[in-house]
């Protein structure tokens, strides 16, 4: 009789564990080759260039490569006492250089994020530094007293730190002093936080406005018959073949206080001619516009998921002596909650980053935090506090998605 107590040979003589081991490493490879240009492509155009913007909110080394010498004094001072002549005359010197070079503008831009002003302080002092001599500290004050100022230096040396944790502190309505500490913003200057708390309100109003409006309406395709469902589902799908300015245009029309919902208001008495309501340009506005915007991308993961449960279970247990009610609530609904939970999470993480509607028709109390991110992005320049907020953004919806993982589960969604 064979001896069977031995490992398992495959026909060449290798064990047959190790030959399937073999095989699935080939396969993987094989697959991993086929989505390797694509794999290449998404890291190149848009992996990469995502990390380098974020990078910005914690790494800034303008000063720092541009006044090295500067920047070196300022590390070593204590940020408490008052400045040296030594500390002025290779201010000075720098300022010379810089003037010369042509970089003194992006100087005094790093600095003039830490304390506002000191751009100017920088520029008009660029032109006369060639001119100053010792004993610097006085010839510099007698050029612009504000160099005499202590804020002044501490501003200079937070800017000369590489790594800054400055940008983010910022985004959270804090600011960094000159010794590393980290205190709150003057009360007018905390706008941060509260724009992303309106930014959470606005998106949670929407998904829940999403889903009141859009489950009755993914019901009813998923119990209709095979033509109907379609034809209203091409109906569903039409705002997709719009442009979406156009659609946020047609709002604004339609909104405004002669607009046609306004008018319709009148018609039935729920206003008056003299007396109507503020849609648009508010919070409302922007309410209404990315409810509507939004509504298909709760809808189709519900359609998708309502259209796989079988309608036997709903009619057993109205056989059973269940009502309408009952067998609606114990039967049908529960096999809908992952639908309602990837139409959701699609829908707030959409919310959370619009900016055109918002900044379209929401004025000045339906802005969001995407429209400062935006507005520091290409109208203040300020790349390095708009990749801060959106670091801060990042990691908070990582946070949320985390969160519903741990509460409802990623393996309880579905797409149909």
């Amino acid at each position: 009789m064979a001896d069977v107590s031995g490992p398992i040979l495959a026909a060449d003589g290798t064990p047959i564990k190790k030959k399937l081991r073999q095989a699935l490493f080939q396969s993987r490879m094989r697959a991993f080759l086929l989505v390797s240009p694509l794999l290449a492509f998404i890291i190149v155009s848009f992996i990469l260039p995502i990390l380098t913007l974020l990078s910005q909110g914690v790494y800034d080394d303008r000063f720092n490569s541009l006044m090295p010498e500067t920047a070196q004094v300022l590390r070593e001072w204590d940020g408490a006492s008052e400045p040296t002549e030594a500390m002025f005359a290779t201010l000075v010197a720098e300022i010379v250089i810089a003037k010369e070079e042509r970089t003194i503008g992006r100087v005094a831009t790093r600095v003039n994020r830490e304390l506002s002003g000191t751009r100017s302080l920088f520029t008009s002092t660029g032109r006369r530094a060639a001119k100053l001599e010792a004993p610097f500290k006085e010839a510099m004050i007698d050029t612009k007293k504000k160099w005499g100022d202590l804020e002044t230096w501490q501003a200079m040396k937070v800017a000369s730190r590489t790594l800054t944790t400055g940008y983010l502190a910022n985004a959270l309505d804090f600011k960094q002093e000159a010794d590393g500490s980290i205190v709150r913003q003057d009360e007018e200057r905390r706008i941060h936080v509260k724009l992303f708390l309106r930014t959470l309100e606005i998106s949670f109003v929407v998904t829940v406005a999403c889903l009141i409006l859009g489950y009755p309406v993914a019901y009813l395709l998923s119990t209709l018959s095979t033509r109907s469902s379609n034809l209203l589902l091409i109906l569903v799908l039409l705002p997709f073949w719009t442009s979406l300015l156009v659609r946020t245009t047609a709002w604004i029309a339609m909104l405004q206080a002669q607009g046609v919902m306004n008018d319709l208001f009148v018609v039935f008495g729920l206003a008056t001619d003299d007396d109507r309501f503020s849609l648009i340009y508010n919070k409302t506005g922007t309410l209404i516009s990315m409810t509507h915007i939004l509504l298909p991308f709760m809808i189709l993961p519900l359609y998708s998921v309502m259209k796989t449960i079988p309608p036997q279970y709903v009619r057993a247990a109205k056989s059973m002596g269940a009502t309408n009610a009952t067998a609606f609530w114990r039967v049908y609904f529960p096999q809908s909650v992952p639908g309602i939970g990837a139409g959701a999470l699609l829908v707030f993480i959409l919310a959370i980053g619009y900016y055109i509607t918002p900044a379209l028709v929401g004025g000045q109390d339906g802005q969001m935090i995407s429209n400062i991110i935006d507005f520091h992005m290409r109208r203040s320049l300020n790349w390095n506090l708009a990749a801060a907020l959106g670091l801060v953004l990042l990691v908070f919806v990582l946070f949320l998605f985390w969160l519903y993982d741990r509460i409802v589960g990623i393996d309880n969604m579905k797409l149909g």
